[in-house]
């Protein structure tokens, strides 16, 4: 299979995980990942991201009240915060759109390095807490969501499916060509 088939699949062999198992996770695996998200596109180059990264069970605590997905970041290994550094910042809209590459560039290399994830966005309810939780400035920095990272727990992640297949909408539902 050339290159870019593998690739392709690989893309739409990424899952969103919820369910992980307690194993320790290495730093250097950790930052291939962030290196991944590092490579995003943004605009004028600005790399408007700022990552916190929560593997202490006490903060992980305090996030997880913040959300109905609490279990969720309790169980994952890591949690990427992520948010808008919005000093760096230079258009609200593109970095904000810059955002959501980077953390889909998190997704995939979470996925390429053989670990689960799934971006949690439900806890934007709460993102003044979360700046307080990091004793970060509302004005410096703007919560975008979280990405927790883990190893899967593959039986879960097996009985999941089996319940509900992923599905996506037709190319053609959302196209049109002029």
């Amino acid at each position: 299979m050339e290159d870019s088939k593998k690739f392709i699949k690989f893309i739409k062999s990424r899952k969103s995980v919820r369910n992980f198992i307690f194993q320790k996770i290495y730093r250097d695996k950790l930052l291939d990942i962030l290196e991944c998200g590092r490579w995003a596109p943004s605009g004028k180059n600005n790399q408007a991201w700022r990552v916190n990264i929560v593997i202490h069970s006490s903060v992980k605590r305090m996030l997880s009240e913040l959300t109905k997905y609490g279990g969720i970041i309790e169980s994952a290994y890591a949690n990427f915060a992520v948010f808008l550094d919005l000093e760096r910042s230079y258009d609200h809209i593109k970095d904000i759109q810059s955002i959501g590459a980077f953390m889909q560039n998190l997704l995939l290399g979470a996925h390429a390095v053989g670990l689960g994830a799934v971006w949690l966005g439900e806890i934007l309810n709460n993102k003044e807490a979360v700046n307080e939780i990091f004793k970060l400035s509302k004005e410096k920095f703007e919560f975008m969501g979280i990405i927790a990272i883990g190893e899967i727990d593959k039986e879960m992640e097996r009985m999941k499916e089996q319940l509900r297949e992923s599905e996506r909408r037709p190319v053609d539902d959302f196209i049109d060509w002029f």
